[in-house]
């Protein structure tokens, strides 16, 4: 039995779903029923891919977050940039361990036959360690503005900035799943 197989699957199974694939028996423009094993190993593989692309972004800007306390104009901040400041290298710290905690999370379960669990944990992870990204990021907007720009606007790009980020990563994801359920709903009746 391989790591994702359960009790009772067969190999007729996987020659149903090939037949599926190959047209016989299926609606036309509908997407064949993927197998648990197939549909676990394609969605590991998918946050793997994403966790590439937020680690290097998130290691990059707590780099550069680090890099701030070490600079002549940082002892000339006011108490609350400094107090903005900890916060998001707080943020940065949390962020980049929640990234890149669905890799130490494999190496210690790896050949364990829990992928079903790896793959549920190290997406919720992924989801905790993008609202912790984005909070970092608006937050090193926010410090990097109040700084070029006197006044309460650094504080309304800032906030704009961050409403967008919740209107792409979060609320229009959540729209089209629901428009999915909507249509799925419908092509079902």
């Amino acid at each position: 039995m391989t790591m994702t197989e359960r009790p009772g699957e067969s190999a007729g199974e996987d020659t149903a779903c090939c037949a599926r694939h190959d047209g016989h028996g299926a609606r036309p423009g509908a997407e064949a029923p993927e197998p648990a094993h197939e549909r676990v190993n394609r969605r590991w593989n998918e946050i793997l891919q994403e966790t590439r692309v937020t680690q290097t972004g998130v290691q990059i800007l707590f780099g550069f977050l680090l890099s701030v306390a070490f600079t002549p104009l940082f002892r000339e901040l006011e108490t609350f940039d400094r107090v903005l400041y900890v916060i998001t290298v707080v943020l940065g710290a949390a962020a980049t361990g929640s990234l890149i905690a669905p890799v130490s999370i494999h190496r210690f379960l790896s050949g364990q036959r829990m992928k079903d669990e790896l793959v549920e944990a190290a997406g919720r992870l992924m989801m905790c360690g993008m609202v912790l990204l984005a909070l970092t990021i608006g937050c090193t907007l926010l410090l990097i503005l109040r700084v070029v720009i006197p006044g309460v606007l650094a504080e309304v790009l800032a906030g704009g900035v961050m409403l967008w980020f919740g209107l792409c990563w979060y609320a229009l994801p959540l729209h089209l799943r629901r428009r999915a359920v909507r249509r799925s709903r419908t092509d079902d009746a």
